[in-house]
């Protein structure tokens, strides 16, 4: 069976995660260290007992999912004997997830990934002021739909399409009152509900661009190599395996649309008939079968997932 590797992104983060990990495996806690190292910050320790309201801050989720997210393809290569080429035909995160996918296949280390994802969390956060943006989930509408209700909303302020997420599910993000006008404009173009997301900062539309922009200097100093698994890129949905165009593919993804529905469908038609999303959470895992009925789903995020899966492979 052909498999994709994917990884999750903001959101799946929770107190206590990667703790059963850790206490299972001396591979996760090593993954964890390294990771605790390249930040001179003690994240596996907010990772296990929180607070919840330092952990959701965007500089502290993403290297904490990432840090997840390779703890588990680091034991399923050390402990299960099972290195990740062997395992998937293509990678593919969403949003910051497509770093720990870059990881995951060998194209960045995991002390750059940690560093670059503090970067990226605080660029982020940094971009708008707490209060100006918003994130909206439209449920219930396709991609054109959602497209159009951001065009009439807009009226000079920014409102985008953030996320593809398929099945009826479309992601905007902007200024808060465009996107509260795309949640009305939505209605008559098929959207079932809309609903705020709690979020701090208005993800991958232009009001992100001085993200961006840190992103590209950062990204500059940092090794990239071949991966070892193709990425399937979120601003492309289909695949790339050149440094250069990865690191310009990074910082493209800031700003511009995640578009996860057309990435399964890719991943689809290059033969894959299941995603393992390896880390936090079972949101794309979930998420399958609402894009593709013929494709299948699994989370790996205790030691028991792993265990059984082992077992299939």
């Amino acid at each position: 069976m052909s498999r994709a590797f994917v990884f999750p992104g903001q959101g799946s983060q929770a107190v206590g995660m990667g703790a059963d990990l850790a206490d299972a495996f001396p591979t996760a806690r090593e993954v964890f260290g390294e990771v605790d190292e390249a930040l001179k910050q003690n994240l596996s320790k907010l990772m296990r007992e929180g607070p919840e309201s330092d952990l959701v801050l965007t500089e502290n989720a993403q290297p904490a999912l990432m840090a997840v997210s390779i703890a588990v393809v680091r034991v399923l290569e050390k402990d299960g004997g099972k290195p990740l080429a062997s395992l998937a035909s293509h990678v593919a995160g969403h949003s910051l997830g497509e770093y720990s996918a870059l990881t995951a296949a060998g194209a960045l280390t995991l002390a750059d990934a940690a560093r670059l994802l503090k970067l990226r969390g605080q660029s982020m956060q940094k971009a708008v002021p707490v209060g100006e943006g918003a994130m909206a989930a439209l449920l219930g509408i396709e991609l054109d739909g959602a497209l159009e209700a951001c065009k009439e909303a807009a009226q000079g302020e920014v409102v985008a399409v953030a996320n593809d997420n398929g099945g009826g599910q479309v992601v905007v993000s902007g200024h808060k009152a465009a996107v509260e006008r795309c949640i009305e404009a939505a209605k008559p173009r098929g959207a079932k509900r809309g609903m705020l997301l709690p979020v701090s900062a208005p993800f991958h539309c232009p009001l992100m661009q001085p993200a961006a922009d840190a992103m590209q200097e950062a990204l500059q100093k940092v090794t990239l190599s071949t991966p070892r698994v193709p990425l399937v890129a979120n601003v492309l949905a289909s695949e790339v395996t050149d440094p250069a165009a990865i690191k310009q593919r990074l910082v493209e993804q800031v700003t511009g649309l995640v578009r996860w529905r057309e990435s399964v469908q890719y991943m689809k038609g290059q033969g894959v008939q299941a995603l393992v999303e390896a880390g936090s959470g079972k949101v794309l895992s979930g998420l399958v079968k609402r894009i593709d009925k013929e494709m299948t789903g699994v989370a790996l995020n205790t030691p028991a997932d792993i265990e059984a899966f082992l077992k299939t492979v």
